[in-house]
């Protein structure tokens, strides 16, 4: 099973750990979230990244998640990469990483590309009775 880890500021992955919950119906031994607040030292939390992404790495790899290119929680899991085996993804949203934990059974690189897909998928303009849903 492909582990999945979560990097975001504050409490954004947290939060959308328990909405995947919500929506899926049961918490997921392969998923772990990491918060990065303003304060704190970014190699120290690459360490305590690399631990979390050394647990979750049963041989199937690991997806690491992030919120937004170019912050902190990106540098980090951009420091985290190694191609194959730990992959990671920016942007992440709730169909995202509902996509990438239906999948996680699936190999590494096709969790990437459903986790993408989902993330994508999920960004629709709403426009009012246009039947959108």
């Amino acid at each position: 099973m492909v582990g999945i880890l979560i990097i975001t500021h504050g409490r954004l992955g947290s939060i959308l750990a328990e909405n995947a919950f919500h929506v899926l119906g049961h918490a997921w031994e392969n998923l772990s979230v990491m918060s990065v607040e303003k304060a704190e030292d970014p190699d120290a939390k690459l360490a305590v990244a690399q631990t979390l992404v050394d647990t979750l790495n049963q041989g199937s790899g690991v997806l690491v998640l992030t919120d937004m290119l170019g912050g902190t929680p990106s540098n980090i899991a951009s420091r985290l990469i190694r191609r194959g085996e730990i992959e990671a993804v920016a942007g992440v949203n709730l169909p995202m990483l509902v996509r990438a934990l239906s999948y996680s059974q699936q190999t590494l690189d096709v969790v990437v590309s459903k986790a993408v897909t989902g993330g994508l998928e999920g960004v629709v303009y709403i426009i009012p009775g246009e039947g959108n849903g």
